[in-house]
């Protein structure tokens, strides 16, 4: 949005100082780019009030948004967040209310390589939509506003079904990468018990949304894995976390559907061995090794 010319501000909670000094880069596959001055800010009182706010830390640092959020508000202001996950849109809304409150699903492949450096493998798509109502006039405005920045994006009417519809992926590849040991998805992809088991995962999500009346169809399955295959040696996001010792949305991807399956009697042995043995191997980072 930057690149295109829009007034952007960056809340930056770390790498502040090298942003300042060189920017932001951005390699995708097809284009380089260079924002050489980025208007950086270390707290959001120092923002301001915004247009619209874009939530994209992590869901695990939810508990900061009542602190972050409301020096950003003004009475129309909207807030989108881009986090991945179950039951994502409601810690927002318990703090800037329901109405402003818009979705993103990201069908992206995306990482920070260093401060203000972003390697972009996978451009993908962006859908975008209103927490508990159908798009409206202000949503395909501002589909239309990232497509003309260079962001593929579509403003659709179901944000709960979309939500269920990227844990078709992010449950079985970010989930395996773990619990396989620490794996990329080339690899996740050339074992057949592990593609097999990442079809089985996929299935339980689809059955589980069924029940909350969103019928995917089982060709969304084959295209995750075209796609994945399109990624080659690729690092889930959740596994970057894992290695590098920081928090990761257990209970937005692996919890929540969990508990939202069981509530509506629907069985998911595989995802919920997957919930607890990715639980397991946290707390077992988090335990100081005994000396011998």
């Amino acid at each position: 949005m930057a690149k295109a010319g829009h007034d952007v501000h960056f809340l930056v909670r770390s790498g502040r100082a090298a942003i300042m000094a060189r920017g932001i880069r951005v390699k995708t596959p097809t284009e380089r780019f260079h924002l050489k001055k980025a208007q950086t800010y270390a707290t959001t009182g120092d923002i301001g009030p915004c247009d619209l706010v874009i939530v994209s830390v992590k869901a695990t640092a939810n508990a900061a948004l009542a602190k972050l959020l409301p020096p950003l508000l003004r009475p129309d202001t909207l807030v989108l967040t881009l986090q991945n996950g179950l039951g994502v849109e409601e810690p927002v809304a318990e703090v800037v209310g329901a109405n402003r409150v818009l979705g993103a699903i990201c069908f992206v492949g995306v990482m920070r390589t260093a401060p203000g450096v972003v390697q972009c493998s996978f451009p993908g798509l962006i859908l975008l939509g209103e927490f508990g109502r159908p798009a409206q006039a202000r949503t395909r405005d501002l589909a239309k506003m990232f497509e003309t920045a260079g962001v593929k994006c579509e403003a659709q009417d179901n944000l709960e079904e979309m939500r269920w519809k990227k844990l078709v992926w992010n449950v079985p590849f970010n989930g395996l990468a773990i619990a396989a040991g620490g794996v990329t998805t080339d690899v996740l992809m050339a074992d057949e018990g592990l593609r097999m088991l990442a079809r089985r995962l996929m299935e339980e999500i689809l059955e589980a949304a069924a029940k909350f009346g969103h019928a995917i169809p089982r060709s969304f399955m084959d295209l995750q894995f075209e796609r994945t295959a399109a990624l080659g040696q690729y690092e889930p996001s959740s596994l970057i976390d894992y290695r590098e010792g920081r928090a990761i949305e257990l209970e937005e991807i692996w919890g929540e559907p969990v508990r939202r399956a069981k509530s509506v009697g629907v069985p998911v042995p595989r995802l919920e061995m997957l919930y607890w043995l990715i639980k397991r191997l946290l707390a077992a980072r988090e335990t100081p090794k005994r000396k011998r």
